[in-house]
């Protein structure tokens, strides 16, 4: 589980918003206004809802954090030349992240446009050996496909061949060789295609991202004293009666920051570590636990907690 931290920080005033910025937040109204405005609004997932910020809550309805909580990105990334040809390249991971809308069209879309496409080229194959009705066959001519004789034949012939029905009175001869060449390549590259879908279509089941969802953090993070140290507290419990072995929190700080160069960091990334209320640093979330996370010198909320 990921525990994030929200916080509020101000970038510089002399600092304008760059058209060829790349990181937008997908829940803005405005698509075209910087994930980081001169609001100082900086979201960060995190275990709380208190955000607060310059707007008040209507303003923080229009912009959200930069990860939901369960586990959504909420950047879009613009402006990248070649970006199609890149998820090209990763096809199997590409039909991983697809929504299941768009995966079962696609799947229905790829079945019916290669049984058209192999009809019309079992069409052309019958027209070339002069099988098709408006040429009139005599009656002891030998087909290439048996009751092939229209465009509608030829595409239920490559149907029933890709689905391996056969309903017994249209089937391949022996007269044509580029039939039987044709009606390999048929087998083999939809064997190929329907492998890769059925293949997307486990993997996609079988990850494991609505487990987090059963995964609950507690609805505001509280800062307080701590066996005498100030530390930001959350509470984690596992809603289902499987074990989670093993389990950390870990908390990523999302802020503006300014380098020693003059450089203004956009969303400058820090680790806030959590340690967990019992003498394991791996327990057993079996019951609700509460992870803290000690504001001391070396912690990246020193500070917010400095100013109280």
């Amino acid at each position: 589980p990921v525990a994030p931290v929200m916080t509020s920080a101000t970038p510089p005033s002399s600092e304008s918003s760059s058209p060829q910025k790349v990181c937008h937040s997908q829940t803005q109204t405005d698509i075209t206004k910087p994930l980081l405005g001169s609001t100082g609004v900086t979201g960060v997932a995190g275990a709380g809802d208190g955000e607060t910020g310059a707007g008040g809550p209507n303003a923080l309805r229009r912009r959200r954090r930069v990860l939901s909580k369960d586990g959504r990105s909420n950047v879009l990334i613009e402006h990248v030349s070649g970006r199609g040809a890149l998820y090209l390249r990763d096809l199997w991971t590409t039909f991983l992240d697809m929504q299941w809308r768009y995966k079962f069209f696609l799947f229905s879309a790829t079945f019916a446009g290669t049984w058209f496409l192999f009809g019309v080229l079992w069409y052309l194959v019958a027209m070339v050996h002069g099988d098709l009705l408006e040429f009139d066959p005599p009656s002891n001519h030998t087909p290439c496909v048996m009751e092939v004789k229209t465009l509608t034949g030829a595409f239920l012939f490559s149907l029933e061949s890709q689905t391996t029905i056969g309903y017994g009175f249209r089937c391949i001869t022996e007269e044509c060789p580029a039939a039987i060449v044709l009606l390999i390549f048929q087998l083999v590259i939809t064997m190929v295609m329907e492998i890769f879908i059925t293949g997307t279509f486990l993997a996609k089941v079988a990850r494991p991202k609505k487990r987090g969802e059963t995964v609950k953090f507690s609805q505001h993070a509280v800062v307080s004293n701590h066996e005498g140290r100030p530390c930001l507290m959350i509470r984690v419990a596992n809603m289902r009666k499987s074990l989670l072995l093993g389990c950390q929190v870990t908390g990523k700080l999302l802020q503006t920051s300014l380098t020693k160069e003059g450089e203004t960091v956009r969303l400058d990334q820090r680790n806030v570590p959590f340690q967990v209320d019992t003498s394991s640093d791996s327990p057993f979330l079996i019951i609700p636990l509460t992870f803290y996370h000690i504001i001391d010198d070396n912690s990246p909320l020193r500070a917010w907690a400095t100013k109280g």
